[in-house]
């Protein structure tokens, strides 16, 4: 029986679901986190899906001090993340639900924020800001911050299809009753990516939605772990595979709900995020790895009708699913690596047919740019390279961007910024602005000096603006010239530290970054973490 709200500011209206499996050393953080949202927090129900590593006794000695802390022992192991969800969702009691993974954590006050939003709106529904933390750096990035920008609150989701987008389930309270009364349940067993499903299952019943800018959940990434997280162990195909068949039925779920134009956001989705995402992890993967993601890709996509490709026509996973589509082997890795990245980069060569149609390549004129070039300047995926010269004295950094098309000199690009943002903590150093100057008949190139000794020491990702003629800006990242020894350690001399290993390297999506060891004791744990790394 479900408690008197006649005095919401009282009474327990929360129950928190947590779910855990052999994760003895974070489920109990987890649970005192929810506990500690203080009286909102009815009920804790903390299910352990057959651990065997001491997990459940941790848990049946806090409920022993805890009274509002129940635990449910399951005893077969689902194989995933929606049997033992569903499992506490339907021992609560509490006129809402909130879920929550054994290795994150709710912050304070965020149960606080969210009831009082779904409360004051009479919302079924309520989300707000996760962010991912990166451990054990701490670094820390929004989580689909542009839907948790203000307070919102919507008759109808498909007033914002953004939606579609934050597929995750931790960051919301959801009405108890609303779930119950539409039998919206997570996908039982070892069902990857059960939480695509579930939100669409929500989407589809309509409910009403408010949404605030409060952060109510920290996602803890662990990507040393020993035991990666589901959705972090993507090194097979059948992850791949998994992800399409979430999506995949997602969009059915939708479009069986009517929610027409939710299901076509659904699938753009899949080509922004999924698509992107997987494509630049490609150049990571084996041969047989890329034959299988491409020919998966390719029928899954052959699926699309004419409407599917048509939400946002100029996005960067549109153009790089053409080209998987078109394409009936794996073609042109590198490239699409980079159109991958965020913000994007389209680099050369730059192919046209003989009418002079501007197309992906001479191998594939069907793919053809014209409407991915009709976006303005500050949109356009730029091509910039990046080379740094490490050096005792006068370190400089080579950049080149290319002419587009002919819409860089119709643009006509000023200058750059550059800056590095520290990976580990997210500061930012060296920021200076370098004017352009034109490099031959297709680029502008730029030398950018840097302090290597003012840096210090970390992991450093290299951020651009090029600013252009009408005084508009486009966010950019440099792409990572690698051959001849460009990509090599430097022991630089330094008056302040003695020394400093240099190591200017290409990331997953070939940005050029840079790793910066300060003395012989940073030189030493260096050369230590990448023997930990290799060995592992």
């Amino acid at each position: 029986m479900l408690p008197d709200l006649s005095d919401p500011e009282t009474t327990p209206q929360v129950g928190v679901v947590v779910i855990g499996y052999n994760d003895a050393d974070h489920v109990t953080e987890a649970v005192r986190s929810a506990l500690a949202q203080g009286p909102a927090v009815g009920e804790v129900v903390a299910v352990d899906d057959c651990s065997t590593d001491g997990s459940g006794e941790l848990l049946a000695q806090l409920a022993a001090e805890e009274p509002r802390l129940r635990v449910v022992r399951r005893e077969v192991n689902s194989g995933g993340c929606g049997t033992p969800r569903n499992t506490g969702f339907d021992t609560v009691t509490m006129p809402y639900t909130m879920f929550l993974d054994s290795d994150d954590v709710l912050p304070p006050g965020a149960v606080d924020a969210l009831l009082a939003a779904a409360t004051g709106a009479h919302a079924e529904v309520t989300g707000g800001l996760c962010v991912r933390r990166e451990l054990p750096s701490g670094r820390e990035q929004p989580w689909q911050a542009p839907l948790y920008a203000a307070h919102a609150v919507l008759a109808h989701p498909a007033q914002r299809p953004r939606l579609t987008h934050d597929t995750l389930c931790v960051n919301k309270l959801y009405r108890t009753g609303f779930l119950r009364e539409h039998g919206i349940r997570f996908p039982e067993g070892r069902f990857l990516y059960e939480d695509i499903v579930f939100t669409a299952r929500v989407l589809a019943a309509a409910p009403r939605i408010a949404l605030v800018p409060d952060l109510v959940y920290v996602w803890h990434v662990r990507r040393s772990a020993e035991r990666l997280s589901l959705s972090l162990d993507r090194e097979r195909i059948d992850n791949w595979k998994a992800r399409t068949q979430a999506c995949e039925l997602a969009y059915d779920i939708l479009l069986g709900a009517g929610q027409k134009e939710l299901a076509r956001a659904a699938r753009a989705k899949f080509l922004d995020h999924e698509v992107r995402m997987y494509a630049r992890e490609l150049g990571l993967r084996d041969a047989s790895y890329q034959r299988a993601w491409w020919a998966h890709t390719r029928e899954y996509l052959a699926r699309y009708d004419v409407a599917d490709w048509e939400p946002n026509p100029t996005a960067p996973g549109r153009l790089l699913a053409r080209v998987v589509l078109e394409s009936p082997e794996p073609c042109d890795l590198p490239r699409l690596k980079e159109l991958a990245a965020r913000p994007a980069r389209l680099l050369p060569p730059y192919a046209r047919v003989p009418d002079g149609t501007p197309v992906w390549s001479a191998d594939l004129p069907q793919v053809t740019l014209t409407p991915f070039l009709t976006r303005p300047p500050r949109a356009l995926p730029l091509a910039v390279d990046g080379e740094l010269h490490a050096r005792a004295r006068g370190t400089r950094l080579d950049l080149r961007l290319h002419e587009l098309y002919g819409r860089m000199a119709e643009a006509g690009p000023q200058e750059v910024e550059a800056q590095w943002q520290c990976r580990e903590d997210g500061r930012t150093a060296q920021r200076a602005t370098t004017a352009f100057a034109p490099s031959g008949t297709d680029g502008w190139s730029a030398e950018v000096p840097v302090e290597l000794a003012a840096l210090g020491a970390g992991t450093w990702d290299l951020r651009l603006t090029v600013r252009f003629a009408d005084g508009t800006h486009r966010e950019a990242t440099a792409h990572a010239v690698a051959g001849a020894g460009r990509l090599r350690r430097h022991a630089v001399p330094s008056a302040r530290h003695g020394v400093l290993l240099v190591q200017p390297y290409a990331t997953h999506s070939g940005a050029l970054a840079l790793r910066v060891a300060t003395g012989l004791r940073g030189v030493v744990k260096i050369a230590r973490g990448r023997l930990r790394r290799l060995l592992h």
